[in-house]
């Protein structure tokens, strides 16, 4: 594993709304920088011609570095290290815009030797250009059965890991899946045929404290369909969802956020939890809130629901009110 300077555990960034970006187009890219996408990454894999990928990289680095970004999420997704592209995409990108980018997103990833790759090359270019070394995350995206296999040797990979990612076209290549229309349920199978790649993926992710992002529905057009896939993935307890269209956006950002009902009581089992461990609450390990007794697991469950309302910019509506001595 490459060595880093000591660096702050890696930020759990907002990562409701995944947006994907050709860095082909001039047009695209600066379009992308007035939505409300959590997290915007420009692409240099699939939605970019092998004719157009040189030209590509460098329309990146003038749109990381010039454009109005605000608080989003800045990625780019470079090609695969079985392609001849991967290195100069590395290269290009990171010397020209590395202090204007947040994350490189590596595809196809099939082993942990393909990550520790990436933090090597990006350790070298970080030290070459007296940028701080580490500070640059990778997401890793796993897009066939080999790389499922291996996913808790990926996420354990590298200290700059921050997401696991599903690619769901590519994977139902590499397993033969028995259907053309991406995250839809192939024909004839009575139960969620993704629910095992899902769940294999979130665990892997939540091993190793980092994030778990769900790909992309191709059916821009089908609103129900995307929310019923993104439905499924949020219910696991995946934290974010790539979209297409800008039509994808709000659908994803509220599906991956908690309602204002369960923030609030959340917020509520905080705040009477720790009234309740308290000298002034009696010091008890577990209480009643209304009809509901919390303890210290009540605590943690409320502390995930918590964070992801407050990230999502939710205000409370109700306030703990310390029951009567």
């Amino acid at each position: 594993m490459t060595e880093h300077a000591p660096l702050p555990q890696r930020p759990q960034r907002p990562r409701r709304s995944c947006l994907a970006v050709p860095g082909s187009s001039e047009r695209f890219l600066a379009k992308a920088q007035g939505l409300e996408a959590d997290m915007v990454f420009l692409d240099l894999e699939d939605a970019c011609a092998p004719l157009a990928k040189e030209g590509a990289r460098h329309a990146i680095v003038k749109a990381l570095n010039e454009g109005e970004w605000g608080g989003t999420t800045r990625v780019v997704r470079v090609n695969d290290w079985t392609t001849h592209w991967t290195y100069r995409d590395v290269v290009t990108v990171v010397e020209g815009a590395g202090a204007s980018l947040d994350c490189l997103m590596l595809p196809k990833v099939q082993d942990a030797a393909q990550v520790r790759a990436l933090d090597l090359l990006l350790t070298q270019i970080e030290k070459t250009m007296g940028l701080p070394v580490g500070r640059i995350g990778i997401e890793a995206q796993i897009e066939n059965a080999r790389g499922l296999v291996n996913v808790d040797e990926i996420a354990a990979a590298s200290p700059r890991l921050e997401t696991i990612v599903f690619g769901p076209a590519d994977f139902m290549a590499s397993i033969n899946m028995k259907s053309l229309v991406v995250g839809e349920q192939p024909p004839g199978y009575p139960a969620d045929a993704y629910h095992y790649i899902l769940m294999r993926i979130l665990m892997a992710a939540r091993a190793h404290d980092l994030q778990a992002i769900d790909g992309p529905y191709l059916q821009i057009r089908n609103a129900d369909g995307f929310r019923e896939v993104a439905l499924r993935s949020a219910a696991l307890g995946f934290d974010g969802k790539w979209v297409l269209h800008p039509d994808q956006i709000a659908a994803a950002n509220e599906i991956f956020s908690p309602s204002q009902e369960d923030y609030d009581h959340a917020e509520l089992i905080l705040d009477a939890y720790a009234h309740t461990t308290s000298a002034e609450g009696g010091a008890r390990g577990a209480a009643m809130l209304g009809d509901e007794m919390i303890d210290e697991a009540s605590r943690k469950m409320a502390l995930v629901v918590a964070a992801k309302g407050r990230a999502a910019g939710l205000s409370r509506t109700s306030a703990f009110q310390p029951p009567a001595s």
